[in-house]
C-alpha cells in the first residue's frame, strides 16, 4: 500500500491517492496540517510551539492509520481518509476481511515490533561509546535455527488461512445465473447469456452529467445488475489488452486477457451500489474505466431483464459505442 502526492489544482494542497485497498482520495488543506494536535494546543495555551503540534500530529495520524487499518469503509466505495478494506458484500470477502484484521495484521504489528526492538537494543548496547572492542564471532548455531524455522512456522499459519481461503476463490460453486464481462479500451461491455443473451455498454458517466450521488470516475451510464443473494459466475475477457475486472467489496479481482476466458463468482448478500475499476494498466484511459453493480431484489431484477430484453433490439452499434468512447 502507497501514498502517492499529486498537485491539486490550486498547487498549494496535496491530493493523496491510496493505493491498493480502494482506491481513496484523501485531501490535505494548509489549515488542517496539525489536526488533533492543533486544537489540543490551542486549548492548553501552546499557541507558539510548532514542534509540539508536530509531534502531536504525527501521533494522531499514526493512531488514526492504526485504527483504520482494521476496520471496513462504511459504503460500498472508497472513502475520503479511508485506510482500510471496503465493507464486505459477499461471502469471499467476508474471510478476506477476517484474514486480513484478524491473522496478517497480528503478525506483521508483532514482527515490526520485534525488529524495531532489536535495532534499538543494538544501537544502545552495541555503540562505539558503550563497545568500543566489539567482539568478532561470525555464527550462533542458536541463532541461525531460530530466524529459520520461526518464519517457516509463522507461513504455516498463514497457510492454514489461506490455502482455503485461496481454494475458496477458485472452485467456482453451482451458479444461479452467470454474466460475461468484456474489457475494451476504454470501456466494459457485459452479456447476460441466461436471459435472452442481454447485452449493455457501460460507459464512465462525464464530470459534467453526474447526477446526485454518482460518483466521479466510478459512475457509468449502464449499471451491471443482479439479484441479491444469487450465486453469479463471471466470465472475464479482452478484446484489444489486458485489463482487469475488480470490485474490492466483492473480494474480486480477475484479469481480461484477450483470446482467454477467465472465471470468477461472488454472491452479493446485501442490496446496493458497487463500484470498482479496471486494475491492469491498459492505457491512456485506464483511470476511465469504472465498474458499477447494482445489487437489487429478485422481483427488480426480473422486472429489468423484461425492460432490457425489451431495448435489446435497439441497442447501438459497435461503431456508436466506439464513438461514445472516446
Amino acid at each position: 500500500m502507497t501514498l502517492c502526492p499529486l498537485p491539486s489544482k490550486t498547487g498549494k494542497d496535496v491530493i493523496w491517492h491510496l493505493q491498493g485497498c480502494g482506491w481513496a482520495s484523501l485531501q490535505r488543506k494548509p489549515e488542517c496540517d496539525y489536526g488533533i494536535a492543533g486544537k489540543f494546543g490551542q486549548q492548553s495555551g501552546e499557541s507558539g510551539n510548532h514542534m509540539t503540534n508536530k509531534f502531536l500530529a504525527g501521533l494522531g495520524l499514526a493512531g488514526l492509520a492504526l485504527v483504520s487499518f482494521t476496520s471496513a469503509a462504511v459504503a460500498s466505495q472508497a472513502e475520503d481518509w479511508q485506510l482500510g478494506l471496503q465493507e464486505s458484500a459477499t461471502p469471499v470477502m467476508t474471510d478476506l476481511v477476517f484474514m486480513h484484521d484478524w491473522i496478517l495484521m497480528p503478525i506483521i504489528t508483532i514482527i515490526t515490533l520485534f525488529v524495531l526492538g532489536l535495532l534499538l537494543w543494538v544501537m544502545i548496547q552495541y555503540n562505539a561509546g558503550r563497545n568500543p572492542t566489539p567482539s568478532k564471532f561470525t555464527h550462533n548455531f542458536a541463532i541461525e535455527v531460530a530466524w529459520t524455522l520461526i518464519p517457516v512456522a509463522i507461513l504455516v499459519v498463514i497457510s492454514l488461512y489461506s490455502f482455503p481461503l485461496l481454494y475458496k476463490q477458485d472452485r467456482i460453486p453451482e451458479a444461479d445465473m452467470t454474466i460475461k464481462a468484456i474489457g475494451s479500451s476504454w470501456y466494459w461491455s457485459y452479456e447476460y447469456p441466461d436471459h435472452d443473451d442481454i447485452s449493455i455498454t457501460a460507459l464512465m458517466v462525464p464530470e459534467d452529467e453526474l447526477k446526485e450521488g454518482q460518483p466521479r470516475l466510478l459512475a457509468t451510464d449502464e449499471n451491471v445488475v443482479v439479484p441479491v443473494n444469487a450465486t453469479v459466475r463471471v466470465q472475464v475477457t479482452s478484446t484489444d489488452v489486458i485489463h482487469a475486472w475488480t470490485i474490492p467489496a466483492f473480494g474480486i479481482k480477475m484479469d481480461a486477457v484477450p483470446g482467454r476466458l477467465n472465471e470468477t463468482w461472488f454472491k452479493a448478500e446485501r442490496e446496493g451500489m458497487f463500484y470498482g475499476q479496471c486494475s491492469e494498466l491498459c492505457g491512456k484511459d485506464h483511470a476511465y474505466m469504472p465498474i458499477a453493480v447494482e445489487v437489487v431484489s429478485q422481483e427488480k431484477f426480473d422486472e429489468w431483464v423484461k425492460t432490457q430484453t425489451a431495448a435489446n433490439d435497439t441497442a447501438p452499434n459497435t461503431t456508436e459505442i466506439a464513438q461514445r468512447a472516446d
